[in-house]
């Protein structure tokens, strides 16, 4: 049964498998927005398995994590799939801002609401993040020993990606730059009373200054355009638009980045052992370096598996790649 007042997922819907609206608080007091999903022949007498889902980041729940979600409920487990704090129907003030604190914390949230459910065995949950919620999902669990396994999809360390750029391009004179940049936003901010859009990975221009952008694309692509520009953009602005996605609409805000230079991600992931963490990535993808260097701080047992011929957006919901069926086994061996 499907009971979402207004239905705007943006992946092909299985009527199958009842979903439900839902929202719970985390510790700060943020009211998370969720779906809950229930798998095929549910029985409320049972104790399922649960699975939390979250990213990519900038996403919401009726794109990426909404399609993990279904199909995992599909294959037997109770899965939620929730919008992060001050995005999409969360709530939270300011709008469009990233903590890798709050971030972290959501997921654990949703494990306290998924553990309240009473088809639901607290003993048996899981977790995934995708994309720039990988990084805040494997933090979460080095904490929570209630996510009895972890796993990633086409992960971002999203602290590496502000503190040192995507493939680490970033140097210490683009990084001062980028101090002094967060500076000028911050006081444009408290003298205009208002929080302004801005990039969370910056550019830098022929003199090393950051390129201020208020949307995170183009409202059209440039002639030849990069090929992970143009991946991003056909699937947030294209085929999986939706107006409540940061990605598809706008920016984050533009001291975003702040918080970041200050939290550092993974840092006790080597932790979360003797729990299992599974890390997948795209052969193909841009980001595959931090889901290998995020193996290498794991502890055993953990696996990774590289899917051949898969760019990074390949896995947010091209069903002949995301290796839904080891998914499936990994939390089905070991929750």
């Amino acid at each position: 049964m499907n009971t979402l007042a207004n239905d705007s997922r943006v992946f092909k819907i299985d009527p199958s498998i009842s979903v439900q609206s839902v929202r719970f608080r985390n510790r700060f007091g943020i009211v998370l927005a969720g779906h809950l999903y229930l798998p095929k022949d549910f029985d409320d007498k049972q104790a399922y398995p649960a699975i939390v889902i979250s990213g990519p980041f900038g996403a919401v729940k009726e794109q990426s994590s909404g399609l993990y979600a279904q199909t995992l409920a599909q294959r037997g487990f109770v899965t939620l799939a929730f919008d992060q704090s001050f995005t999409g129907e969360s709530s939270g003030e300011v709008r469009n801002v990233a903590s890798p604190d709050v971030f972290t914390e959501d997921f654990s949230a949703a494990v306290d609401f998924v553990g309240l459910q009473k088809f639901v065995d607290r003993e048996r949950i899981g977790a995934i993040g995708i994309c720039g919620l990988g990084s805040h999902v494997l933090t979460a669990a080095s904490i929570d020993k209630r996510i009895k396994a972890v796993a990633t999809s086409v992960m971002y360390d999203m602290s590496s990606s502000i503190w040192d750029g995507v493939g680490k391009t970033m140097t210490d004179e683009n990084r001062e730059s980028l101090k002094d940049y967060l500076a000028r936003r911050r006081w444009i901010d408290a003298e205009n009373g208002t929080f302004a859009a801005g990039a969370h990975e910056v550019m830098f221009d022929q003199n090393g200054e950051v390129i201020y952008m208020d949307n995170l694309f183009p409202d059209k692509l440039p002639e030849n355009p990069n090929p992970v520009l143009k991946a991003f953009f056909d699937y947030y602005r294209g085929r999986a638009y939706h107006p409540r996605s940061i990605n598809s609409t706008g920016a984050w805000t533009s001291t975003t980045p702040w918080s970041y230079f200050n939290f550092k991600l993974e840092q006790y992931i080597d932790q979360i052992s003797p729990r299992p963490s599974l890390i997948v990535t795209g052969e193909n993808a841009h980001s595959r370096y931090f889901a290998e260097e995020a193996y290498e701080k794991l502890k055993d047992p953990k696996e990774i598996v590289i899917v051949p011929n898969a760019d990074h957006v390949d896995l947010y919901d091209q069903m002949d790649k995301i290796p839904f069926d080891k998914f499936d086994e990994f939390f089905k061996e070991n929750l």
